[in-house]
């Protein structure tokens, strides 16, 4: 092969693969909350353990269980998540406290599509509504979830907080499966949890998993971090992963013990 036809190949397979590599990172800009997001149907059944929430753009589900009395829990549940199977387990935990758990937009009935942006403002249109009622407020985050709650502790008085194999940042999260591709460009739902810990002066608990197959220990310890000095402690629940962690008693011990 001479010199110019070797030189016209380097090139033409250079071109190539840049617009392979172009196309691919199209895509995933694209495609991304298809990767994000995988929405639920809800199984609840009982017009009593359910609620709507009227926002910009949706109208929200909400699993409830009324309670009278100062003491409210919200719950944001994590990804592909169904909440309704959890409220249960809640209100057995936190028998004095009204439960609220919130299907996100796309999920279990409610209205709209999931982003970053809709879900955090309807986790404050969440809050406002329940903090009318109740005046102390626990926010439980889990996974998805505890990005949610961790802006949203951040701007609003909470009186403790319970984050479940959470993480420091999706960035981060998809630098991990995406090594090769700009993901800090691309990535429009950043959920940037490292961000705002430090703004939270509220007792936080950390909940990992020992055996989380999703989340890194690295981006919760990373999360664990970022807030300053004395606001949180982790507790690591044995030989469960990412999605039988609450099948454990000591989620649920270690949630409803404040310290």
């Amino acid at each position: 092969i001479g010199a110019g036809r070797m030189k016209n190949f380097l090139l033409s397979t250079g071109f190539a693969i840049t617009l392979a590599y172009v196309g691919v990172c199209l895509y995933l800009f694209l495609s991304q909350r298809s990767f994000i997001y995988f929405p639920t149907e809800s199984a609840q059944a009982d017009p009593a353990a359910s609620a709507t929430l009227s926002v910009s753009g949706a109208s929200l589900q909400l699993s409830v269980r009324q309670h009278a009395g100062p003491d409210a829990l919200i719950y944001f549940g994590g990804n592909a998540e169904d909440v309704s199977h959890s409220l249960a387990a809640f209100a057995d935990a936190f028998p004095d406290y009204a439960i609220y758990m919130l299907h996100y937009r796309g999920y279990g009935g409610s209205s709209g599509k999931p982003s970053e942006t809709a879900l955090h403002a309807d986790a404050h249109a969440l809050f406002e509504m329940v903090s009318a009622r109740h005046r102390n407020i626990v926010l439980v985050g889990r996974s998805l979830g505890s990005g949610i709650v961790v802006r949203l502790a951040a701007t609003r008085p909470v009186s403790r907080i319970v984050l479940v194999t959470p993480y420091d940042s999706f960035v981060n999260l998809a630098k991990r499966q995406f090594p090769y591709v700009p993901v800090g460009l691309l990535l429009q739902d950043k959920y940037e949890s490292w961000r705002y810990a430090p703004l939270i002066k509220t007792h936080t608990l950390i909940l990992a998993a020992e055996n989380d197959e999703v989340i890194p220990r690295e981006s919760t310890l990373s999360l664990f971090g970022a807030f300053a000095p004395g606001v949180a402690r982790m507790k690591v629940i044995a030989g469960v992963g990412h999605n039988s962690i609450s099948s454990s008693p000591g989620y649920w011990s270690a949630m409803k013990t404040p310290e």
